[in-house]
């Protein structure tokens, strides 16, 4: 399979993101960047335990509800949600209405909360899993779905009192965050 795609712009980007609209913004500004704020690497970090069983494509088309929906993602909000905000969540068809991923994400904003305290910013606990693998694909040729990082941090994050934080799920948020950059090469976005 041919890992790069040219867009109907002439931009040669990875193959995953076709020519949907909000795959290539989310592929062209986002996956991969850097992001440092804890209000953003919340609802990333919430985002892709929504996505866990789910296509992207179907959370990117929601984000705005979600954010709507979790008070922007601040942790501090999100963390004093009741059981009124659980049944109010469940009937909100502009999200993904899960009650175990709209109890974790009550859950983990508490968590988070104690992980800022602790170690001063979100982003300060998931920089110590920065993967030291240069190379982009496996062996096969495959995008990998874990590292040894991702599995310590899922473990790690498990140990705290975090939900829906599978090594899985941890590699996909280590891509959107930045602290890796899977883009291919030849990808236009390689080394932004």
């Amino acid at each position: 399979m041919d890992r790069l795609r040219v867009g109907s712009d002439g931009i040669t980007r990875c193959w995953w993101c076709g020519e949907d609209p909000f795959y290539i913004q989310y592929h062209d500004d986002e996956w991969g960047h850097p992001v440092t704020g804890d209000v953003r690497l919340f609802e990333k970090l919430c985002l892709e335990g929504f996505q866990s069983g789910l296509s992207w494509l179907t959370i990117l088309r929601k984000r705005e509800n979600f954010r709507a929906a979790f008070a922007g993602f601040e942790p501090e909000k999100v963390a004093a949600f009741d059981d009124g905000d659980v049944q109010r969540l469940l009937v909100d068809a502009g999200i993904v209405r899960h009650r175990g991923k709209i109890v974790s994400t009550i859950n983990n904003a508490g968590r988070a909360l104690e992980m800022r305290d602790e170690f001063g910013s979100i982003y300060s606990y998931v920089s110590q899993f920065r993967p030291a693998r240069t190379t982009r694909l496996t062996v096969s040729g495959e995008m990998p779905a874990t590292c040894p990082e991702s599995l310590a941090m899922s473990k790690d994050l498990k140990k705290r009192g975090w939900s829906f934080v599978g090594p899985t799920t941890m590699y996909a948020f280590m891509q959107a965050m930045g602290l890796v950059n899977d883009h291919i090469e030849g990808c236009e976005r390689t080394g932004q």
